[in-house]
Formats: structure tokens, C-alpha cells, sequence
């Protein structure tokens, strides 16, 4: 069976706003909610970039929803340690509905303390360290570690869920997909490929629950809905590692001037299609994903959630 998240964008949206749209996302008929962790938005447009452990907090009084963050980067800009401990707390105050979403990171938001930025099988290296780390960690007990990249002493943390945070990877490539099946409680990925499945459970993923998300811009005049999606996520088009390793919003606000709206239009549902967005929402479904997280761009969240459950959300295959 195939679940229905909604996906709140901290980039795109101030506190107050996110814990509105989760209430709407619930009464709508969503089942779930993924959260993204940035220190940065991706560009000046977007605009907001809240501290994620407090916008869980307010979640966790506003709504009922289970919450998983996609993604928290543990490896530079938060220690292991102190991710687990923020992990640890919004299990507590979800009730165990919670879900850490890991991943290597991008530029833009961990070298902000001023490290070098690892080339990615480091910071794939650096991952599964800290994934190690917080296992432990969510065990309860006190806990010393002296890694390669991270040192923990007489660590213990006192306020945990009764089971351990599960722990869900996302990965883009191959290798991370590997290692998301061997290190993983699930798998996050953000585009509907049946073979990235089948190879993160071919890795040792096996029956584990894989997540995967899409952005969508609702609106009734498509053409206005192409261009705030370009005016506001052009980014998600640049290819390969370049969104990994620019360091700043105003880069990625240089790159998007080489991403044409034709391409946006192209890779982005845009408008009010009820068919198209089935079928975008459809292909992760029939790819083998457990959860879809769907965003909406924009400011019209109101029309989107309307637009959804009454007419997409009825539709959608269970």
C-alpha cells in the first residue's frame, strides 16, 4: 500500500506558516509530513530557512501526523551527538511518530563554520560514522566513541523514546544507494526510479520503507504556476554534483539564470490537471515507493489543499 505525506518547505516558509500548513495537510487527508532541515534557503526568492527542531516542537502540539525530516545533515554543521539528542526529544513529543531523514549534505548549508567541504565518498564515510554514532546513542545508555571523524565522551542521553529513531537515508547515486540499504531503516530518494529501489534492496534494504518526494505547483493558470515554479525552485534543475558544492544562495541565484522555464515546465506539474498530477504522483507508486511527499510551490497553499482533497487524494491508489 502506498501512503500520501505532505512536504513542508523551510525554505520557502516561516514557522508560523509551516504549523498551518501541517493542520491543513491533516484535514486534507495527508497521513504524514516530511520536514526539510536547512540552514539556508536554496536561493533569495524562497526567503526563510527556521531552525527545523523548533518548527517539530510546534508540530508536535499542532497536529496529529507522524514527522520525518528530509533530510538532516549530521556531519558537519550539527555533531551526531547533538542531532541525536534533538531526534531523541521529537520522538518524545511525536509520541514515536517520528522519523530521522539523514543525508552527505550540501555546501550551502554545512560549511557555514568554515571546514573545507569533503569530496562525497568522504562525506559518505563521515554519514555512516554518524549514523553509528546515534544508534548508540538511542540505545540510552552512556556512551564514549573515537572515530575517524567524530569523538564522543561520557555521552548519555536522558530523555528517549521507548525505541530507537528509525533512521532513513537518502541518496542519489549508486554508491549512497548501496549504503542506504546497509546502514538505512529506510530509503529517501526524490525521484521515481524503480531501480534505485530495487538496488537499495538488493544492498540490504530489503522490505525497509522507502520514501520519495515531488514538488508540484497548483494553480489555475498554468503559465503563472510554470514561472513561480522557476522563479522560486529553478534549482532543482541544475544537474549532477552542483547543487552539493555551491556555497551560497547567491551562487545558486547565478546558476538558476542557465535554467530556461521551458525546462521547469517540463520536469515540474504545474496548473490544475487533476490527470497530471495523478500521474505524478502515480509513477512513485508503481516504482515501488511506500510514501509520496508532495510540496506545493507558492504562496496558494490554501487552493492546493482543497484541490487535493477533493479532487487528487480521492483518486489516488491505496
Amino acid at each position: 500500500m502506498t501512503e500520501y505525506g505532505y512536504f513542508l518547505s523551510t525554505e520557502e516558509h516561516g514557522p508560523a506558516d509551516l504549523v498551518e500548513q501541517a493542520r491543513m495537510a491533516e484535514q486534507a487527508g495527508f497521513t504524514s509530513l516530511w520536514i526539510s532541515d536547512h540552514f539556508h534557503p536554496w536561493n533569495g526568492e524562497q526567503g526563510q530557512a527556521p531552525f527545523v527542531w523548533s518548527v517539530i516542537g510546534a508540530l508536535s502540539q499542532a497536529t496529529s501526523l507522524p514527522v520525518r525530516t528530509a533530510v538532516t545533515c549530521p556531519v558537519m554543521r550539527l555533531h551526531p551527538a547533538v542531532t541525536a539528542q534533538a531526534a531523541a526529544t521529537a520522538a518524545v513529543q511525536l509520541g514515536g511518530g517520528f522519523r530521522l531523514g539523514v543525508g552527505s549534505g550540501e555546501a550551502l548549508n554545512e560549511h557555514i563554520l568554515g571546514g573545507a567541504w569533503p569530496q562525497a565518498a568522504i562525506r559518505l564515510e563521515m554519514l555512516q560514522e554518524a549514523v553509528q554514532v546515534m544508534r548508540l546513542l538511542f540505545e540510552g545508555g552512556e556512551v564514549s566513541h573515537h572515530g575517524k571523524h567524530y569523538t564522543v565522551e561520557n555521552a548519555r542521553l536522558y530523555t528517549v523514546p521507548d525505541e530507537p529513531v528509525p533512521i532513513d537515508v537518502s541518496a542519489f547515486g549508486p554508491t549512497a544507494t548501496e549504503l542506504a540499504g546497509r546502514i538505512g531503516d529506510g530509503f529517501i530518494t526524490m525521484a521515481p526510479d524503480a531501480e534505485a529501489v530495487d538496488r537499495f534492496r538488493r544492498s540490504g534494504g530489503g522490505a525497509k520503507p522507502v520514501f520519495g518526494g515531488l514538488k508540484v505547483c497548483w494553480g489555475t493558470d498554468r503559465e503563472e504556476a510554470v514561472r513561480t515554479a522557476h522563479r522560486l525552485w529553478a534549482n532543482e534543475q541544475l544537474p549532477g554534483e552542483l547543487p552539493q558544492i555551491l556555497p551560497t544562495p547567491r551562487h545558486f541565484e547565478q546558476a538558476n539564470e542557465l535554467v530556461p522555464v521551458e525546462r521547469v515546465a517540463e520536469a515540474v506539474t504545474c496548473g490544475d490537471d487533476v490527470d497530471a498530477h495523478l500521474a505524478a504522483i502515480t509513477a512513485y507508486a508503481d516504482a515501488g515507493f511506500d510514501t509520496v511527499f508532495v510540496n506545493q510551490i507558492g504562496p496558494d497553499q490554501r487552493g492546493f489543499f482543497d484541490f487535493y482533497r477533493s479532487k487528487v487524494l480521492p483518486q489516488l491508489p491505496d
